[in-house]
């Protein structure tokens, strides 16, 4: 363990994190897949059936960590970050309660221990005006075919992702705003 500068608590490495993320999510289930291309694109891709989480994980920087998962909301079922602070993560969530945010699961990591100060959410109620239900199935598919074998594991996610950007009417999941629930008309 670290020590943060100015403060006698110890604080976890980003590794650590991660780890500790890791174990939580196969605990609950999960087979997961930590920095699955080695691009650190993803820091953990987590699946139990046909269900896909996405985990950002920072020691610190609350607001760098949100904004990953929040470009990162359009692959997964559910997003969330977890950060090495338990006081940051009750402030980041506490701070994005009531906005277009709110979707995304807040988790600290401290002494070895998850604690979720947020559960994540799908990002619409309504699956039929989800933006990015085809990009999910495409990435699913992506998921199946490294399960099955028929892509190698090491196979870098950036140029099979670069296909499958687009969410819908010609967008990419980076271009639709946060408060939009869907394509304009619906």
């Amino acid at each position: 363990m670290s020590l943060r500068p100015g403060a006698g608590r110890a604080r976890p490495s980003e590794a650590e994190v991660v780890e500790t993320v890791r174990a939580h999510l196969v605990r609950a289930g999960y087979r997961v897949r930590v920095d699955p291309d080695g691009t650190d694109y993803f820091d953990l891709v987590a699946r139990r059936g046909d269900e896909v989480g996405l985990v950002e994980a920072k020691v610190s920087d609350a607001r760098r960590v949100l904004v990953q998962a929040l470009r990162r909301r359009g692959w997964g079922d559910w997003t969330s970050v977890a950060l090495g602070s338990p006081v940051s993560a009750a402030r980041l969530a506490a701070r994005t309660r009531g906005t277009r945010a709110e979707p995304v699961g807040v988790w600290s990591v401290s002494a070895g221990t998850v604690t979720i100060h947020r559960e994540a959410r799908p990002w619409a109620e309504d699956p039929a005006a989800d933006p990015f239900a085809d990009l999910r199935a495409r990435f699913r598919r992506l998921l199946d075919a490294l399960e099955s074998g028929e892509l190698p594991p090491a196979v870098r996610w950036d140029d099979v992702l670069s296909e499958v950007r687009r969410a819908s009417g010609g967008r990419g999941f980076r271009e639709w705003r946060l408060d939009e629930t869907g394509p304009p008309g619906r």
